[in-house]
């Protein structure tokens, strides 16, 4: 059985790192604990399961700050409330930077979360109607992400050259008239019931009982692929020898089974 954060351990995880008192950012002490924010499935299992089996034996403390949205993370690891944060990939966290004025520094890749093309109304992309309306994330990085898996299946086609950020405005050809409806990444699952097809990130298709490699439609595929998700720290903290602890049990083989046993296909460790 996945293990599963409930929603009371979210707030009170949220209520900790909101009202830590203090800069989390490189301690002077290399004993201080390491607090790390993350997306409750699959970053706080995988986090959890390295505090409780991994990190005192490789002298490390963990404080993990759970948050259920994409924007949380970054904006408490911003205003230094965590040291590191554990949940995005690479063309998200280079978005944020654009958006905020935030310099944040990729320490390493962990885990990908295969995207989805997920439905209640069909079976297959062949059986997609025209005009089929189909629920996109409505963040860039994943707008794009979800539109570069539509275009790899033959249901659309992007311009040449089409950035990761990738928008409706970059569709070259759109033989069945899709209509697009972005939504935020966490109301996707939810969208299945009202629209034909819903691109769907990895965790929270988790999160709603979803198996990537088995429930959808068509899933992205490991290699070459450019959204991994890592570690994430301010570019003064990315050498902070607690994160290079937290990185090397994160990308260890018990970390690599602990995955494989408990997610069976629909995370992915990086190559």
């Amino acid at each position: 059985m996945l293990r599963k954060f409930t929603t009371a351990l979210a707030s009170v995880a949220l209520l900790a790192g909101l009202t830590a008192c203090g800069s989390s950012s490189a301690s002077d002490d290399p004993d201080a604990p390491l607090k790390v924010a993350v997306n409750p499935v699959p970053h706080g299992d995988i986090l959890e399961y390295v505090k409780d089996d991994l990190a005192g034996k490789a002298g490390l403390k963990l404080e993990i700050v759970t948050f259920s949205d994409y924007q949380q993370p970054n904006t408490a690891l911003k205003e230094k409330q965590v040291t590191a944060n554990y949940f995005q990939h690479v063309p998200f966290m280079e978005e944020f930077e654009k958006k905020s004025g935030t310099k944040l520094a990729f320490v390493a890749p962990v885990h990908l979360e295969p995207l989805g093309v997920y439905s209640e109304k069909v079976k297959s992309l062949q059986e997609v109607p025209q005009g089929a309306t189909v629920a996109v994330p409505n963040d860039p990085a994943n707008e794009g992400r979800a539109l570069k898996l539509l275009a790899d299946n033959g249901l659309i086609t992007l311009k040449q050259g089409a950035p990761t950020s990738a928008t409706e405005r970059d569709v070259a050809a759109n033989p069945k008239g899709l209509k697009f409806k972005p939504l935020k990444a966490a109301q996707l699952p939810r969208s299945l019931a009202d629209v034909d097809l819903s691109v769907i990130n990895g965790n929270y298709a988790i999160e709603a009982g979803l198996a990537p490699n088995k429930d959808a439609l068509v899933a992205e595929k490991a290699e070459g692929n450019p959204y991994a998700n890592g570690i994430v720290t301010l570019p003064e903290d990315k050498d902070d020898p607690r994160v290079k602890k937290l990185v090397q049990l994160l990308q260890g083989p018990e970390v690599k089974k602990f995955v494989e046993d408990e997610y069976k296909g629909s995370v992915l460790i990086a190559s």
